[in-house]
């Protein structure tokens, strides 16, 4: 009995340290490098899992580094991702700036009970449902008419603070920023 106890036991430290190894690995964490400080993102590929492997692929390939947030509207969200358009190192064009995706392939949607809250990361898309390719947005408010609508992928776990310091857009042209502020890097990680 007591060696059944001690296996019990063994299998039971291994298994919590397993454990705690994979969550500080950071799979399913992405790192966004902002002017003003770091930003945590906990990805959700319980349920987002296409969403989220695409992400991390471009995050990984360094396809988010020097991308714009080229919509940001007080209140609501900043918008960022546009890979095509939105490199302020390469090839930045404000103008198309957010009509843009990547090389990948558009996906389908992913919709959950999750609701929009401060914090939360969802899928920028067009009219169609299953158009979301690389731009996402994060939120500064609840938004619940986005419940249900668009993807969610994610939510800021730290440094919501560094995000409410993203310059903001103009209101009468749709949170279009001129001068953008970027993600200087991304990285799957912490």
């Amino acid at each position: 009995m007591k060696i059944l106890q001690f296996a019990f036991a063994g299998a039971l430290a291994l298994a919590t340290l397993t454990g705690a190894a994979f969550a500080q690995s950071g799979d399913n964490v992405i790192t966004i490098q902002l002017k003003d400080g770091p930003v945590v993102v906990e990805l959700r590929p319980d349920i987002a899992p296409k969403h989220v492997e695409q992400i991390k692929a471009l995050a990984g390939a360094g396809e988010y580094d020097n991308v714009a947030f080229h919509r940001v509207i007080k209140g609501f969200m900043a918008q960022t991702g546009d890979v095509q358009y939105g490199d302020m190192e390469q090839g930045y064009q404000a103008e198309l700036a957010g009509t843009g995706g990547s090389s990948k392939p558009d996906l389908p949607a992913e919709f959950s009970d999750v609701p929009f809250e401060r914090g939360t990361v969802g899928m920028a898309r067009s009219q169609d449902p299953n158009s979301a390719n690389s731009q996402f947005f994060i939120m500064f408010a609840p938004g619940d008419f986005l419940n249900g609508q668009y993807t969610v992928v994610g939510k800021v776990v730290e440094g919501m603070e560094n995000v409410d310091k993203i310059k903001l857009g103009d209101d009468a042209n749709n949170g279009a920023v001129a001068d953008p502020d970027r993600m200087i890097s991304v990285k799957v990680g912490k």
